[in-house]
């Protein structure tokens, strides 16, 4: 029976259906040919939506929005501009520095591309860059921003495990960094190499003004990171405060948040929000469909068929989040694969904030891993440029974050050397 749900499933994916839908009707068609009362469906969407930590999400999202409209992103990529628009690919490395920073913000990296891509691609073009090139750098930094918390991915995965939002965040903070710095420096070899333009460099007093300018946006993730972190609020809580400063920082202090934006951002908001819990009600009703048909048993049992090596099944466990990754949305795949696969790793004792963020970056990178990448699409549409130019360029990015992910996945420090200094634990 199961195969029922499957082949519904990918049918429906075929079909282009979106994948709150796909799951839905995979899982009705299910449970009618199973002869299962169909009160199940709703009792376990509503399940599955009904967890006090899921309120967040809405308020990030709000946050991260007005922060947009109230001129976060421009403020942001100004001071960038500043400090290191003066060395040969300026603009480029600005790009970075900019994902690096408005992650904070966004915590999605779909947002950043679409947000700074909008911006900087046109910008990079009009001096003198490579449109493909331009394109590849701001596809593959904008998923440094779901790995640097806050993170929406990582609010998600807590969810589902039960793990510890804070230490999520800390887990993330030094993989995210090191991802970041290492495109950083392949982006200044291939400007040096190619002669792309720089900049005049900017006076002390420009930098420091724009560093006061951007300053009221980055206490924003101080705030949330530090406050969640040291017990002072809860997520749902920190998302609150969040959605208040973003809405007082546009308003009065950056005046660009009028009462029309305002709105605007809530309507908009509130779409995303619910398409997302409608997502989250039916991965939780095709999980438990996949549990009672005792598919995460099977699926457990395959992979510790070939071996019982923890490096082996974490490969093995790569080679399928990154295959998935690629054809799936991150919180989609999350939601279905995350909790079957966590019970994996524990198996053969992987530290579970360890594979969080393992299988978070796997997810992360599918978004910028041809054929469909769906960052690589929106930059090239950005861009105008075709999705295989953007894809060769993107390759040498996206060999930076495998060998991330290579080095996360055999050194488990990298990510728990955090949260184990400041938590203690």
């Amino acid at each position: 029976m199961i195969w029922i749900l499957i082949v519904v499933f990918i049918f429906c994916l075929v079909m282009r259906f979106p994948i709150a839908f796909s799951l839905g009707i995979s899982c009705f068609v299910f449970l009618i040919c199973n002869g299962t009362d169909l009160i199940v469906m709703p009792m376990k969407m509503y399940s599955g939506i009904d967890v006090f930590v899921l309120l967040s999400i809405p308020g990030f999202i709000i946050a991260g929005n007005l922060m947009n409209q109230g001129g976060l992103t421009s403020k942001i990529i100004q001071f960038c501009n500043h400090v290191i628009g003066h060395v040969p690919g300026g603009l480029a490395l600005a790009n970075i520095g900019s994902s690096m920073l408005f992650a904070g913000i966004s915590g999605t990296a779909i947002s950043d591309t679409a947000s700074i891509g909008s911006i900087m691609i046109p910008a990079m073009k009009k001096e003198g860059y490579d449109a493909d090139f331009a394109c590849a750098v701001t596809a593959s930094s904008s998923t440094v921003g779901p790995i640097i918390p806050p993170s929406v991915p990582m609010i998600i995965a807590a969810t589902l495990s039960g793990l510890s939002v804070g230490k999520l965040f800390l887990a993330g903070a030094l993989p995210g960094l090191l991802l970041g710095i290492a495109m950083l420096a392949f982006t200044y070899y291939i400007a040096k190499r190619r002669k792309y333009p720089k900049y005049a460099r900017s006076s002390f007093k420009t930098i420091a003004k724009g560093f006061v300018d951007t300053f009221w946006s980055l206490l924003m993730t101080f705030i949330i990171l530090f406050g969640i972190i040291g017990g002072v609020f809860t997520p749902t809580e920190a998302s609150i405060i969040a959605v208040l400063y973003a809405y007082l920082v546009g308003a009065l202090v950056y005046k660009q948040l009028s009462f029309k934006k305002t709105i605007a951002v809530v309507l908009d908001a509130m779409k995303t929000s619910a398409s997302l819990m409608v997502l989250i009600g039916f991965a939780n009703l095709f999980g438990y469909i996949l549990v009672s048909e005792k598919i995460p048993h099977e699926i457990s049992s395959t992979i510790l068929g070939f071996s019982d090596n923890k490096y082996v099944v974490l490969l093995l466990i790569n080679l399928l989040l990154i295959l998935v990754g690629t054809f799936m949305e991150t919180i989609a795949a999350l939601l279905i694969l995350f909790p079957i696969l966590l019970k994996v790793a524990l198996s053969v004792d992987v530290d579970p904030i360890h594979f969080a963020i393992i299988a978070l970056l796997n997810l992360i990178i599918g978004l910028t891993t041809p054929p469909l990448g769906i960052c690589l699409f929106v930059a090239s549409g950005i861009g105008k440029v075709p999705l295989e130019k953007v894809s060769k360029a993107n390759l040498p990015y996206l060999g930076i974050s495998f060998l991330l992910l290579t080095l996360v996945t055999l050194f488990p420090e990298i990510t728990l050397f955090l949260p184990r200094l400041v938590l203690g634990q």
